[in-house]
């Protein structure tokens, strides 16, 4: 590996920025809606009964865009409910936007909102050591347990604040997925931080099977459009591949060799496939 080669975690700015145009290159949001919209009702089925209020904790709720299509759903099944959702995310700038998104939303009258800038870890230690063990009825972490350090004992903890008839709902990337298959295979030659591990759905239901935690697993489908990364110059192109490697500036600093295998196996049927003659999906 490059010395100058370095995790894209440790540039905030270009990996906030990265992620952005990830989110609008793919169809990530727009699958996870669709699994709010079909299978959320039924997993939350039964979390509210007999309930005067609905305790719900986000793990990494970011910006808030899934969070309040979570809340929706919940307010559907029992309205007129109280709900008190409580948001553990360490970035104040998602915070933020978090917090404008709740201003002009409508329709939020019975929830009441608490943010905590903090990581999970940090939650997890906070929570003990006040030994403050507040049950909830509805756990989410959402594409997160990529950041934190110890994921079994992780999941172990949360799974203890699951109140009665409580549902946890994880969402990972796919251990079949494209990156996972780039990862396996390339990933020791990619830059690794401490900020991330490198953890697929495969992984998780080996961790929860391990646990003795009783889950199910959903298949949510999406895709993302690559055909920019093949365009010299394109700077789309140079942030998908940022995301993709998670190596900061990737294209300027990653050994030729390694830029040409990648690519070349980014095109292979194995990772993406041609849609309408010319777009590549990952």
């Amino acid at each position: 590996m490059a010395s100058s080669m370095r995790s894209l975690f440790s540039d905030h700015g270009r990996y906030v920025e990265s992620f952005r145009r990830f989110l609008n290159h793919s169809t990530e949001h727009q699958c996870m809606l669709e699994f709010m919209d079909k299978k959320l009702p039924g997993i939350i089925a039964r979390i509210g009964d007999t309930k005067s209020e609905i305790k719900i904790l986000s793990i990494g709720g970011g910006a808030g865009e899934i969070d309040l299509q979570i809340l929706s759903k919940v307010q559907a099944q029992y309205p007129g409910v109280c709900i008190n959702n409580e948001v553990v995310e360490p970035s104040a700038e998602q915070i933020a936007k978090y917090k404008e998104l709740v201003a002009k939303t409508s329709n939020l009258k019975n929830i009441k909102f608490a943010w905590h800038k903090e990581t999970s870890s940090e939650y997890q230690s906070r929570i003990l050591e006040k030994k403050e063990l507040q049950k909830w009825d509805f756990i989410h972490m959402i594409q997160m347990l990529y950041y934190v350090k110890d994921v079994p004992a992780t999941l172990k903890f949360f799974h203890s604040l699951l109140g009665t008839s409580a549902k946890m709902l994880i969402i990972l990337v796919s251990g079949s997925s494209g990156w996972a298959k780039l990862w396996e295979k390339y990933g020791s030659r990619l830059p690794r931080d401490d900020l991330c591990l490198y953890i697929t759905s495969s992984h998780l239901t080996q961790m929860l099977d391990n646990l003795g935690l009783k889950y199910e697993c959903y298949d949510l489908l999406s895709t993302m459009d690559i055909s920019d990364c093949f365009i010299d110059g394109n700077e789309n192109g140079d942030l998908l591949w940022d995301f993709l490697t998670e190596t900061c500036n990737f294209n300027a600093t990653a050994p030729p060799d390694l830029k040409a295998e990648i690519a070349k196996d980014l095109q292979e049927p194995e990772f993406s496939a041609k849609k309408e003659g010319t777009d590549l999906t990952w």
